[in-house]
């Protein structure tokens, strides 16, 4: 017979809210579908239909060159969006990692045009945050990259590369792989933005030449160094191809 119990009855505490339990391994597959859900759930609350999402090294300071044509391109694209005004809904939000750097750029330019902006950042060892310019409502943190990726691909209707190291150049083979084997069916512009730099990071022709590309992949890229060009090129390919095809897709 079990032992009587006085006092207050037992209150054993709900799964989803047992911290050791949350935080196992068993429990992987919850984390990595709240890192789904939450992010979808809020978006769509704060009416975002799709990105523009800048990419770029989080190194550069306020006062660069890349910072600061970071920062005027996206100023332009985010005025241009909210001309749309497309029944309340947020069409081509400028979207970042939400660090420093170029990302604070675009997000600070969207900032000073006076539209709402996204930051998904990312657990780091040595993070510093999500940048002060991100829209306080839609400032994300992730603990896993390949989620954290997904969304940046999943809502974005283009994607501008400014330089930058590894994570940059991660993300814009992932990008060029999903298009190059139209797995991302949706059509996505990408810009290069500057082309020395670009050219001496990545040969395209010498791929070309190797046969590890096809010619026409080369033209996946819009390469350019003025922020004027890239946004009007940016802005004739979305009115085109994306205007009348709101939300999220692949």
């Amino acid at each position: 017979m079990a032992p009587h119990r006085k006092g207050r009855p037992l209150k054993p505490i709900k799964s989803y809210r047992n911290p050791k339990f949350i935080n196992s391994k068993e429990a992987r597959e919850l984390r990595i579908l709240a890192e789904y859900l939450e992010p979808k759930s809020r978006l769509e609350t704060e009416g975002v239909e799709d990105t523009i999402v800048f990419f770029g090294s989080a190194r550069f300071a306020q006062g660069s060159p890349w910072y600061e044509a970071a920062r005027a391109l996206s100023f332009r694209l985010t005025q241009w969006s909210k001309e749309l005004d497309p029944a309340g809904q947020r069409r081509f939000v400028v979207c970042t990692g939400g660090g420093p750097g170029i990302m604070e750029a675009a997000n600070r330019g969207a900032s000073e045009a006076q539209g709402r902006n996204v930051g998904l950042s990312i657990s780091l060892p040595h993070e510093e945050g999500v940048n002060k310019y991100v829209t306080r409502e839609l400032a994300f943190h992730f603990h896993y990259f390949f989620m954290r990726k997904f969304w940046l691909a999943y809502m974005a209707k283009a994607v501008i590369v400014f330089p930058g190291g590894f994570g940059t150049l991660d993300e814009l083979f992932e990008v060029l792989t999903l298009v190059q084997t139209q797995r991302m069916t949706k059509r996505m512009p990408i810009v290069l933005f500057g082309t020395e730099y670009w050219s001496e990071i990545i040969n395209f022709d010498a791929l070309v030449r190797h046969g590890t590309i096809a010619a026409e992949d080369v033209n996946l890229v819009y390469r350019t160094d003025s922020v004027e060009d890239a946004g009007e090129w940016l802005i004739q390919q979305l009115a085109t191809h994306a205007l009348g095809q709101p939300g999220a897709m692949l």
